[in-house]
């Protein structure tokens, strides 16, 4: 028998497919799908199933000094024990084993490591295959040429590992303890996650640190015969045009000059045609920037693209690759898009070119090719929405690369008015080239009519703008990744994880990342105490070194022990300052979460937390002080800059994922709950009149003591609901929207003999929100929001569903309780926040 072993479960599926034309069936083992055809076995991996830590001596935190760990013992442990069983009991009855995990250095690792399980079993021989696109072409030729584990290669993934638990063990622990900071909320540090967030860090002290100046800007509309356009006034700046004028004065003399006259007269016209190159093929970076336009992180735009890897749609999309290899037959693959409904007329046009000549980046490796499609189309009913947009998206991209360029006429008008220069740039496109094919690069137009020299042209609407000059821009996630390539931090497989990182650790929030309290004090304690931490040079040395495991030019243990030298001789730097580290964190978590004066006693009002894990705002002089006010129950505080000009507290903000919502000062959302009446609207159907429906009872299902009533009431933390005059005795509430004015009808439902609610955003508001009987409309919501299977939550369609339940993840039920890294790493295009997020769904 023959065990093929592949990186996911998802991959493992479409290999035994194609290898078996079909016919391979599935057979449950410990958990685990193992696909069966012939004398053929084949079983996905969840990536990673090995893992290294350090010995179980060292886990408590409080009894080892972070010191230790630089030099302690790193030992391998199995993480996913259903799969390793798997694999050592399909070992046993193997009499050789494929290894066909992806192909880079992760990759590589995973299938080494598969290796020597294999290895602890048996002796039998075991052979390794790679493939760029899992297609039916490149697998069919990689098993037919099977080579063997590069053990460099996966050498260099271990090493990454074992440098990466170093560091970021000991000095996460180092200053989580020096900060008093444990559990959940500990202070995490990375190797590579450091520096990069020195990175967002700076630039964000950049705009702050910015002196924006003051400058002035003059525009008018020309007129040629019926046909305006605008000319923008300009002038001699030592030999360079100039448009800004830095002088107010100067600039009301031009605007004056200008708004005395009714024509200006054209001196100059230059015409030109330039040729627009079409773009280079996709590597990881240029692709991520691509998917970044279109709205998707970096983390969701891999997410898919390695869903249409696994599914043959696409090439490997882990790739420095920007030159298509010799054996890529562009016509070949365009003659595969022919017929299809949304790309086939534009393949056909493509090959009517007299020659097809794709374009080149300058970077060219032998790993993978750049990402293109395989030519092996999906039906458009196949992918949802986001998968297609980016499958067209590489699509078109390859369309791009293979056609031919665009060409622009230019016409540059320059006039002359009241002694002063205007001057208009207009464009015109004559050949559309590859922006026919690839509509994501602009191809806008800027008519300008044609004149000449000597002409004279109306002149109107004469216009002077006051304008300040602009910090720089934070870095989106796609420029970040480029600027962390540049710099040689991370490696393609492993930067867009890293901002994730950031993001899951709360280091950055938004989109541009935009640093937060915790970030930037991080930050200045270690350039303060320890700047190797977040040294750019020193983590692309290490990448460097890792680079020279892979080629042979290193050893593991030469590397690993460089790194722990630095890693001791950061410690050197810290251990006299421990207790200033200490408290330069604790002063910057507290400002983190600080809101503003106690109205009691003066001192600082705090978001803390309580023990049961509620949030809630409370004075820093407690216990002597015993001031708080509630916060909502839904989602995570986060301070804001902005703050409220009656009680000088910040906003809050609530992080819920896409209920995200912003509280704002917790004083005024309390005065506003003690201010508002609870307003009655009928008899409680828990414990008033009559009987109370079935499902709406108290425990035990006989309904409480009679007599309480329904009304509409304000609660203190912002939130509002129908609740039961009677609580706590009786906790019978139905929620409401938390904003907009409560309008209660006449109309009385006719059940429950409640009136009809209406929610009206504003005076002017003629479309109000009907929410008729509360009692009637909850039920509703609860009836249209009912998870009862997976494609009921947000974004589960029927191929992530089947993707989710082959992994073991059969229902709802299932969701509820799983790690969401263990469903990460065993579904392919599903990240853990995604898996977060479900669950968050499931628990609403």
């Amino acid at each position: 028998m023959e065990l093929i072993i592949t990186e996911k479960e998802n991959a493992a599926r479409r290999i035994a497919e194609i290898l078996s034309d079909g016919a391979a069936t599935a057979d449950r083992v410990n958990g685990v799908n193992v696909y069966r055809w012939g004398t053929k076995r084949c079983m996905g991996l969840s990536g990673h199933v090995v893992g290294v830590d350090f010995p179980p001596e060292y886990s408590d935190w409080r009894d080892v000094e972070p010191a230790e760990l630089v030099d302690a013992e790193v030992t391998k442990s199995a993480t996913q024990e259903n799969i390793v069983a798997t694999l050592r009991k399909m070992a046993r009855q193997a009499d050789e084993a494929t290894i066909a995990t992806d192909y880079d250095r992760e990759g590589e690792l995973i299938g080494k490591e598969a290796y020597e399980l294999i290895r602890e079993e048996t002796d039998v021989p075991v052979d390794r295959v790679r493939f760029s696109s899992i297609t039916d072409r490149e697998v069919r030729e990689a098993f037919a040429e099977p080579d063997e584990i590069d053990f460099d290669l996966a050498a260099a993934g271990e090493a990454r590992q074992v440098i990466d638990l170093v560091w970021g063990a000991a000095l996460t622990r180092f200053l989580s303890l020096s900060a008093r900071q444990l559990g959940d909320d500990f202070i995490s540090v990375g190797r590579v996650q450091s520096p990069t967030l020195k990175l967002i860090v700076d630039r964000e002290r950049e705009i702050k640190a910015f002196d924006p100046e003051d400058y002035w800007e003059l525009f008018a509309d020309l007129t040629k015969e019926g046909t305006s356009f605008e000319a923008q006034y300009f002038y001699d700046d030592d030999g360079s045009e100039a448009e800004r004028v830095w002088d107010e004065s100067t600039a009301e003399a031009v605007y004056s000059d200008l708004s005395g006259v009714d024509s200006a007269t054209v001196t100059s016209v230059r015409k030109r045609t330039r040729t627009d190159a079409p773009p280079e093929p996709f590597n990881t970076t240029a692709f991520i920037s691509a998917a970044g336009s279109l709205g998707y992180s970096a983390q969701r735009a891999m997410s898919l693209a390695e869903e249409l890897y696994t599914a043959g749609y696409m090439t490997y999309p882990r790739t420095d690759n920007t030159v298509y290899p010799e054996d890529l037959d562009p016509d070949e693959l365009l003659d595969d898009f022919v017929g299809s409904r949304a790309f086939g007329e534009d393949a056909e046009k493509l090959l009517e070119q007299a020659e097809i000549a794709p374009t080149e980046g300058d970077e060219e490796t032998t790993d993978h090719p750049p990402i293109h499609p395989t030519g092996e189309l999906p039906p458009r009913g196949e992918l949802d929405d986001d998968e297609w947009e980016i499958y067209e998206l590489v699509v078109r991209r390859f369309f791009a690369t293979v056609a031919e360029p665009a060409k622009w006429a230019h016409l540059r008008v320059v006039a002359e008015a009241a002694g002063h220069s205007l001057k208009a740039n207009g464009k015109r496109l004559l050949e559309p080239g590859y922006h026919a094919v690839y509509p994501y690069s602009s191809a806008s137009e800027n008519v300008v009519p044609a004149v000449d020299e000597g002409d004279e042209l109306a002149m109107s609407e004469v216009a002077l703008e006051a304008k300040q000059t602009q910090p720089p821009r934070r870095y989106g996630q796609s420029r970040l990744i480029r600027k962390m390539e540049e710099l040689g931090l991370g490696t393609k497989s492993t930067r867009h994880n890293t901002i994730e990182k950031l993001y899951d650790r709360g280091y950055i929030e938004s989109d541009p990342p935009r640093p937060t309290t915790l970030a930037e004090a991080v930050v200045e304690a270690a350039e303060e105490f320890a700047d190797r931490i977040v040294s750019e040079d020193m983590t692309a040395q290490m990448e460097a070194d890792m680079n020279a495991i892979a080629s042979g030019e290193a050893t593991l243990d030469e590397v690993t022990a460089e790194s722990r030298d630095m890693l001791e001789r950061v410690f050197e730097e810290l251990a006299a300052s421990r207790e200033e580290v200490g408290d330069y964190l604790q002063e910057s978590l507290k400002a983190d979460k600080t809101l503003g004066p106690c109205p009691d006693c003066g001192e600082d009002l705090l978001v803390r937390r309580s023990r049961q894990g509620s949030y809630f705002v409370g004075c820093d002089g407690f216990p002597a002080c015993r001031y708080t006010l509630p916060l909502p129950s839904t989602g995570e505080p986060l301070v804001l800059e902005e703050s409220c000009e009656e009680h000088g507290l910040n906003h809050v903000k609530m992080l819920a994922g896409r209920d995200t919502f912003v509280h704002g000062c917790p004083r005024c959302e309390a005065e506003k709950a003690d201010e508002t009446d609870d307003q009655v609207i009928g008899a409680c159907p828990e414990c008033g009149e009559g009987v109370a429906p079935e499902g709406q009872r108290g425990e035990g299902g006989e309904a409480a003591e009679a007599g309480g009533e329904l009304a509409i009431k304000r609660l203190r933390s912002g939130s509002r609901l129908v609740g039961c005059t009677r609580y706590p005795d009786c906790e019978y509430s139905l929620p409401l929207p938390r904003n907009g004015d409560i309008e209660i009808g006449e109309e009385r439902c006719e059940e429950h003999d409640l009136p009809e609610i209406a929610i009206v955003d504003d005076e002017d508001d003629d479309d109000p929100w009907e929410l008729g009987c509360p009692i009637c409309n909850y039920a509703e919501y609860q009836a249209r929001n009912r998870i009862d299977d997976l494609e009921d939550l947000d974004g589960v369609g029927s191929a992530t569903a089947e993707k989710l339940e082959a992994a073991g993840v059969e229902g709802p039920g299932d969701l509820r309780e799983i790690d969401p890294d263990e469903v990460a790493a065993s579904v392919q295009g599903v990240s853990a926040s995604q898996v977060e997020d479900w669950q968050a769904e499931l628990a609403d």
